[in-house]
């Protein structure tokens, strides 16, 4: 599998591209802006985008979604508890009027279980709220890129609309921790980690 992470956006999200060799077929996750950088990698590395998936709705996750699906055609995937915040109206929550982003809504909504396949890759969906209501993990290849549900050392904020520590914490042990202790985290933001080294070092988790 072809990964490539960038940096984009006012907050320094995490933009992973993911592409399978054979077939070109690519996934965006998170492309939180900087369209232009998103766009030149896919083409340096000849990828034919087929998904841009959301693992939540806030604006430094979604700046450049308008932009990157008008260039390719690629269906936008979001869980259905986070789709109104592609809308319009979806923008007029706090910590959303920030974003300046083209409004674009949803073509398909996620649920626990879905399967999203690129090539002969596929990337399974976890439900994993508690930094938003719809926030989702992405699991595959004995990686998982988990948005901003868990971090490097830290965990999502629970404090912005829809957010609950409860539910973050749930969200994290039992559907996260399990997934055994040499397994890849991708978070939104920061550095990549192993669910050993968060198990065993994360202060909020120990």
């Amino acid at each position: 599998m072809i990964l490539k992470t960038l940096c984009v956006g006012p907050l320094e999200t995490n933009c992973y591209v993911l592409g399978d060799e054979k077939s070109k077929e690519a996934v965006v996750i998170d492309p939180g802006g900087d369209f232009e950088k998103i766009e030149r990698t896919l083409k340096e590395l000849k990828l034919r985008l087929k998904y841009i998936v959301l693992t939540h709705g806030h604006f430094d996750h979604i700046g450049a979604v308008a932009q990157l699906r008008r260039a390719t055609n690629a269906e936008v995937l979001i869980h259905q508890k986070d789709a109104f915040m592609l809308s319009s109206a979806g923008r007029s929550q706090p910590f959303l009027l920030e974003s300046g982003a083209e409004p674009c809504g949803a073509d398909r909504t996620l649920q626990e279980g879905d399967r999203i396949c690129f090539g002969q890759f596929s990337l399974e969906v976890l439900h994993t709220p508690g930094h938003t209501p719809g926030g989702i993990s992405l699991v595959g290849q004995r990686m998982i890129f988990v948005g901003d549900c868990l971090f490097a050392g830290s965990i999502g904020r629970t404090d912005l609309p829809g957010g609950s520590f409860d539910q973050l914490m749930d969200s994290i042990k039992n559907k996260l921790l399990n997934r055994g202790d040499d397994c890849l985290i991708y978070p939104g933001h920061g550095p990549a980690s192993t669910i050993g080294e968060e198990r065993r070092n994360n202060p909020f988790l120990t």
